[in-house]
């Protein structure tokens, strides 16, 4: 049964999934396996996260700046991929949507994000 409902979180997933591998070929950023998830670091990741993130996750997809970007955040995006296995490709949209209410509220899209809060924003890193 645990093997069944990986095999279904992955496919719940697999539409951002697949925008994850395609931004990081695109970034010829070169993925790899590492311990259930895909990662990848560097490149034109570096470039084009620059202005706003350190990391992001699209799917089972960890995009990261550098390897040591990658290294301090791993344990905090591992966690959007579990909400992304729950949301599956409703995660994008809600996480947009929520983030621009907070913004109309006059809140911080980011910081006050519920999303970001439950994978850990703001705890130690590793």
């Amino acid at each position: 049964m645990r093997r069944l409902s990986r095999i279904f979180a992955w496919c719940w997933a697999s539409p951002n999934t697949l925008l994850g591998l395609l931004v990081a070929f695109l970034c010829l950023s070169r993925p790899r396996w590492h311990g259930g998830v895909i990662e990848a670091a560097g490149g034109g990741l570096a470039f084009l996260l620059r202005p706003w993130a350190q990391a992001i996750t699209l799917g089972h997809v960890i995009l990261a700046r550098s390897p040591r970007s990658l290294a301090a955040l791993r344990a905090h995006e591992r966690r959007h991929v579990r909400q992304y296995e729950r949301l599956g490709p409703f995660f994008l949209p809600a996480y947009f949507l929520i983030g621009a209410v907070i913004w109309l509220r006059g809140g911080r899209p980011y910081l006050d994000h519920p999303l970001e809060r439950q994978a850990g924003l703001g705890e130690p890193r590793e």
